[in-house]
């Protein structure tokens, strides 16, 4: 089955808000088996609309919109594709219930054009009520095409696709699609994939795709089998043999984060940490305070951002400063066992670098960061060199950062 996304909205085009859900959709057909060819966006406009729509089935046999779907006059996607298949439109009381519902929940008088929401497509659909919002959507399949209507709002969206349109979608497939994520840190994609290259192109299924992230590559691990336990089967022996290759790089599998996976790691293993930052400004305390109970191991965070503070707050000495300077292994080490002295803490970690855009000189240049971790009354600093802006070198500093503890907890202790 090959599909189109059409995202409607003129807010859309003048890029006044994040298309999200086309890359939500895109990722979701994926896992389902089936292609996207094309992603169209087009604006609230009835004959740019249906010109795109007819176009969208010439090349694809599903075609998922989404917003549209509104009240106003501008909202047509409903009124455009029942024009398409010849399909009138009729009140569905269901839905009419429910849009009355939803307004006296927030307090609201519902207006009399609310009710344009609450007309469907009067044969071969499947109304998808809506229990997040106002707009009903809907499903039309005849004559081997199929179009699902979805509202516009991300919150709408993703719970009406995963628990209506994406059942409706697997029912049709002969075949289950399953994906698993290999999560690889500090190494390039164009790195990663010369390190698996060879089982890249012997792999007919599962199937093995490389992307890349801010921080960290992706190898996704896609088997088309018929049933989920099957598909698992498939990919097992495949993840087990990359993660041979890449070792220490594979940080996790599926969706998770770097942060996620440090913090568990210090919870497991009771560990407490204090933190000390420089260039990354908070950035690493930010990251581990996301994970929920982080507070049984993490004491306290840091920005010992001048000389002073350094010294008054870290006991870096001035002598180290003076003579090796701010960004220096010397003091990213002084840093880091300074935070873990002075809190109690098991593990202390700093930073201290030059972030940019000014600063930098031949010795010490812009994307510099030295990173230290103190750990069981054992010190060391490394530098780093990372490109890009100001807010760029801080967050690859502080993913560096994290990933250097996550390999020490994990493989250290």
């Amino acid at each position: 089955m090959k599909a189109e996304i059409l995202a409607v909205g003129t807010e859309l085009l003048l890029g006044d808000i994040l298309n999200t859900n086309a890359q939500y959709l895109a990722k979701e057909l994926a896992a389902l088996g089936i292609e996207v060819y094309y992603q169209t966006v087009v604006g609230d406009n009835p004959k740019r609309l249906e010109e795109t729509l007819y176009h969208a089935f010439s090349r694809a046999d599903l075609v998922i919109t989404t917003g549209g779907l509104g009240p106003t006059e501008d909202d047509l996607t409903k009124e455009t594709a029942a024009k398409y298949f010849g399909e009138p439109l009729i009140l569905d009381e269901k839905a009419l219930a429910q849009i009355q519902v939803f307004f006296d929940r927030i307090g609201r008088t519902m207006t009399e054009n609310n009710k344009k929401q609450a007309f469907v497509p009067e044969h071969n659909s499947v109304v998808m009520y809506n229990a997040n919002g106002t707009a009903p959507g809907i499903i039309i399949e005849k004559d081997g095409k199929i179009i699902i209507m979805l509202p516009g709002p991300p919150k709408e969206v993703v719970p009406m696709f995963e628990n209506q349109a994406k059942p409706y979608l697997a029912n049709k497939q002969e075949f289950t699609f399953i994906s698993r994520i290999l999560r690889v840190a500090s190494v390039g994609e164009s790195a990663m994939e010369e390190m698996v290259k060879d089982l890249i192109d012997a792999q007919t299924n599962p199937t093995i795709a490389p992307y890349a992230k801010e921080g960290e590559a992706l190898l996704r691990i896609t088997a088309k089998a018929k049933d989920e336990e099957e598909a698992n089967r498939l990919i097992d022996p495949v993840a087990v043999a990359l993660k041979e290759r890449l070792g220490k790089s594979v940080y996790a599998e599926g969706e998770t984060n770097m942060e996620t996976e440090v913090a568990k790691l210090l919870l497991a293993q009771k560990k407490t940490i204090a933190v000390a930052e420089s260039c990354t400004g908070g950035e690493i305390s930010s990251q581990l305070v996301r994970f929920p109970g982080i507070s049984e191991v993490f004491l306290e965070g840091c920005v010992t951002y001048t000389n002073d503070a350094k010294m008054k707050r870290l006991g870096v000495s001035a002598q180290t400063l003076e003579k090796f300077g701010a960004v220096s292994e010397e003091t990213a080490k002084e840093m880091a066992e300074g935070i873990a002295r002075t809190s109690g803490a098991v593990i202390g970690i700093a930073t201290t670098g030059v972030a940019g855009p000014d600063g930098g000189t031949d010795e010490k240049p812009v994307g510099l960061v030295y990173i230290g971790i103190y750990n069981n009354g054992a010190v060391e600093a490394r530098g780093f060199h990372f490109a890009g802006n100001r807010n760029k070198i801080r967050e690859r500093a502080t993913f560096q950062a994290l990933d250097w503890l996550r390999r020490k907890l994990q493989y250290e202790k």
